[in-house]
């Protein structure tokens, strides 16, 4: 779930903790990177068993319409497509989501129910659940659609939900992009008659190794990049450089000299997007100059450690 890029993010964000907070304690920086990458997973879980507590809280509520005084056909008579929905069951019968959300204690929606009761009542009234509910059969696909259509239009755009995932979790704020992403592509992946796993919070075990070597590395040879960035940037006060800039100009120097595995070009791309996202708008020129700088010295004195084609 996690690629590459997030990761760096992730650290980037923990090395700006670490700094701000004098140096204090790498361990306990290590854990709170740890920890902003658990957090994220903890996100997607969520948002999943939400379809599950949306389905709950309709079908209860369906039910009682049926206990109306002055109940209309409709309600004697409901329309249970979308507590039937396929996608919904696999998510309710998932062995792995459930002993997630029991192991990490996620029972967010059975105390905040509030948040559930407020998105059913946007989803009932809205087109999306009209036209769905047009009829009372319907493919796979449309059900999958259905909740695509949903969580893009009603779910992930509400300013309730959203203040409350940033109250819960500060990291939250910026996880959700990325887990309203998985959340859809894990949607649209799903098929009919091919069983759901949980995709894992990383791809492999080099990834995770990736997010802490490249944490604990930049901090190590800190002041060796300091003198780096120091050497190309004459001109320029260090201390009127963006934070964010020198962190992630730090972590470049860092993959240039001890992942070997990465193509300089990829590293120094992959800065320039997050510089873009994080940090001023002229700053993706500056670390790009800098980076090209670097990294074309460091290739003419033999210090880039790369193997494989296509990795200069």
């Amino acid at each position: 779930m996690l690629t590459r890029r997030h990761i760096r993010v992730k650290v980037m964000q923990s090395l700006y903790a670490f700094w701000r907070n004098d140096n204090s304690d790498t361990a306990a920086t290590r854990k709170f990177l740890d920890k902003s990458m658990t957090d994220m997973y903890d996100l997607y879980l969520l948002d999943l068993s939400l379809f599950v507590e949306l389905k709950n809280y309709a079908e209860e509520y369906l039910q009682k319409g049926k206990t109306k005084y002055l109940a209309t056909k409709e309600d004697r008579d409901p329309n249970f497509k979308f507590v039937e929905n396929p996608l919904i069951t696999r998510f309710e019968n998932l062995e792995s989501l459930n002993d997630l959300l029991e192991e990490r204690k996620l029972f967010d929606w059975r105390k905040e129910s509030g948040y559930v009761q407020m998105l059913w009542n946007d989803i009932r009234k809205s087109d999306l659940y009209q036209e769905y509910t047009a009829t009372r059969t319907g493919s796979f696909e449309e059900d999958k659609n259905f909740l695509i259509g949903i969580f893009k239009e009603i779910i992930a755009p509400n300013e309730k939900l959203y203040d409350y995932f940033e109250d819960t979790k500060l990291t939250w704020l910026d996880d959700l992009p990325i887990v309203n992403t998985a959340v859809v592509r894990t949607l649209k992946k799903t098929k009919e008659n091919t069983p759901f796993h949980l995709p894992r919070l990383f791809k492999s075990e080099e990834d995770r190794e990736f997010a802490f070597n490249l944490f604990q590395r930049t901090i190590t040879y800190d002041d060796d990049f300091e003198k780096e960035i120091t050497d190309k940037t004459p001109n320029w006060d260090k201390d009127r450089l963006a934070e964010i800039d020198l962190i992630l100009i730090k972590m470049a120097i860092c993959e240039f000299i001890y992942f070997p595995s990465i193509p300089v070009k990829v590293s120094i791309n992959e800065y320039l997007e997050i510089a873009k996202e994080y940090s001023t708008p002229k700053s993706s020129v500056f670390i790009n100059g800098v980076l090209d700088r670097i990294s074309k010295d460091y290739d003419k004195r033999g210090i880039l450690n790369k193997s494989g084609r296509g990795l200069i």
